[in-house]
């Protein structure tokens, strides 16, 4: 690497020490593992051995830390240190021979919710309702799906109260927590500092008084703290050991809701290939755990498009929609990423009742679309414990309201429950309208008798896109639909050719366009 690569500072950085291999370290995955992590490898068929998982070198790390500043962390996914150096000492460092590269580290993380301080209030009440009975949680409950057996790992900036709050004490009194880590002050307590992540926890488990606000109020939790407001490079640093740490404890499920944007990217980079999280995060998948990360709430915004870890491939990536309309929240992040991966993978309510720290809250972001999708997915799993984690990520997907139609403001759409049970398995789907080509023009033309027929929240979409033979989209619409000639396309404006796909109420249909 080169010198000029490093800008000269009279002052200390912190950078990524990359090391060259792992030779003659000794690993014992029966004691560094816990009991969980060694089945979910079992189960998946990864080996117990794999050297992402093996020991760091001590004498690489004695050498190194008598050449910097300070080490603050390791990474043995990526047999890499964690520096605090000068300029005269990284550029001493970096011609060690075990040094593979070096990376400084400008990274800072936004918490993807919008917060406001409205007390809870009947109609609130309906609210909370809403956030679960969008993907049908009351089928999952009545058959005994709270997502037992189940561990989520939950990275935030702090979890304050939750050892104290009625909204968590069925998971106090059951144990269901299993293991806590400041990342950031490198202590267990992590019932302090910023309340955003005791509201995420709650829409995947809290519960009062028997009135849920979220579906796994009966799995397990390692709460991880990694975001820390007022220092800027830690934060993917404390996200890569939260990941290994979730990992070695067992985690089948990562529930993130942070977002890595222009403090450190430009939007071309978000492919899914370029930060150090998104690599954690495929890594994470490979290793059997299904990661599920928030979109971000840049839809308003100059950047528009997802944060990282949600451009990784192998992330489910979740967006928001309005509880009140059912369609794309405005603030939600779009996809796709920047070598046109479809992103997001699927939605939930974005518009929400959460526990803070001291009451229950209305709160907005794809913060807590994602954790709603955790414990959906924990219930998933609960119910088909068979499956391995990208068998879920795919049954996840199939399950959703859209599918196989997607778009890049909704992706597949909501999932529900009665499609991850196959309840309305032998009941195929009405044909809602059909394509009447004319010359040039190509009508969607919608039978009379589902337009009367109001759909969930009183709606009539009907989506449609034009997916070319890249396989991704050029354009895609969605109208609201009150009469029968509901849309008209003028062919002429492909000028290649693709496919048409239109969505309407569990309809969907394609038109090859040649």
């Amino acid at each position: 690497m080169s010198l000029a690569f490093f800008l000269k500072s009279e002052g200390q950085n912190k950078y990524w020490v990359f090391l060259a291999d792992k030779n003659g370290v000794d690993f014992n995955p029966q004691n560094y593992f816990d009991r969980k992590a060694i089945e979910r490898r079992i189960k998946s068929g990864i080996p117990l051995f794999d050297s992402t998982d093996f020991p760091l070198r001590k004498d690489y790390l004695e050498i190194l830390a008598e050449n910097v500043e300070t080490i603050s962390s390791t990474s043995r996914w990526f047999n890499a240190v964690a520096v605090s150096a000068d300029y005269e000492q990284i550029n001493k460092i970096q011609q060690l021979t075990f040094v593979k590269s070096v990376k400084p580290m400008f990274y800072k993380a936004n918490l993807c919710s919008y917060i406001f301080d409205t007390l809870i209030s009947e109609d609130d009440n309906k609210l909370a309702e809403m956030q679960l009975n969008r993907m049908e949680g009351d089928v999952f409950y009545k058959r005994g799906y709270t997502g037992k057996g189940i561990r989520i790992a939950v990275f935030d900036a702090g979890f304050p109260s939750v050892d104290k709050s009625p909204a968590f004490k069925h998971l106090r009194d059951n144990n269901r927590i299993i293991k806590t880590w400041d990342f950031a002050r490198k202590k267990e307590n992590v019932y302090a500092h910023n309340q955003h992540g005791t509201m995420v926890l709650s829409c995947i488990a809290g519960k009062l008084n028997q009135k849920r606000f979220g579906l796994a109020t009966d799995a397990e939790f390692l709460l991880a703290r990694t975001e820390v407001d007022a220092e800027n490079y830690s934060e993917e640093e404390n996200w890569l050991q939260a990941v290994e740490w979730a990992d070695k404890n067992g985690a089948d499920i990562i529930s993130s809701s942070l977002a890595y944007t222009y403090h450190r990217y430009y939007t071309f980079q978000m492919d899914g290939e370029t930060s150090l999280v998104a690599k954690a995060a495929n890594l994470a998948a490979n290793k059997g755990i299904l990661v599920i990360n928030a979109m971000g709430n840049d839809g308003n915004n100059e950047w528009k498009i997802m944060a990282t870890p949600a451009d990784a491939d192998s992330v489910l990536s979740v967006g928001a929609i309005s509880p009140y309309t059912n369609y794309h929240a405005s603030f939600s992040s779009f996809g796709p990423t920047s070598n046109f991966k479809m992103k997001p993978n699927v939605v939930a309510v974005g518009k929400v009742i959460a526990a803070s720290k001291n009451e229950f809250k209305k709160v907005k972001g794809t913060s807590f679309s994602a954790p709603l999708i955790a414990g959906f997915a924990a219930c998933t799993w609960q119910s088909q414990p068979f499956l391995t984690n990208m068998q879920l990520f795919e049954k996840i997907e199939e399950s959703a309201d859209l599918f196989p139609y997607y778009d890049y403001a909704h992706g597949y759409g909501a999932p529900l429950a009665s499609k991850i049970l196959n309840l309305n398995e032998d009941i195929l789907p009405k044909e809602t309208f059909l394509f009447i080509k004319d010359g040039d023009s190509l009508s969607i033309i919608v039978n009379e008798e589902f337009i009367k027929t109001k759909g969930f929240n009183n709606s009539n979409y009907l989506y449609y896109h034009f997916e070319n033979n890249d396989g991704y989209l050029e354009q895609y619409w969605l109208v609201d639909v009150y009469q029968t000639n509901a849309a008209v396309i003028n062919l002429k404006d492909f000028g290649e050719q693709g496919i048409i796909r239109a969505h309407y109420k569990g309809f969907t249909l394609e038109f090859k366009v040649d």
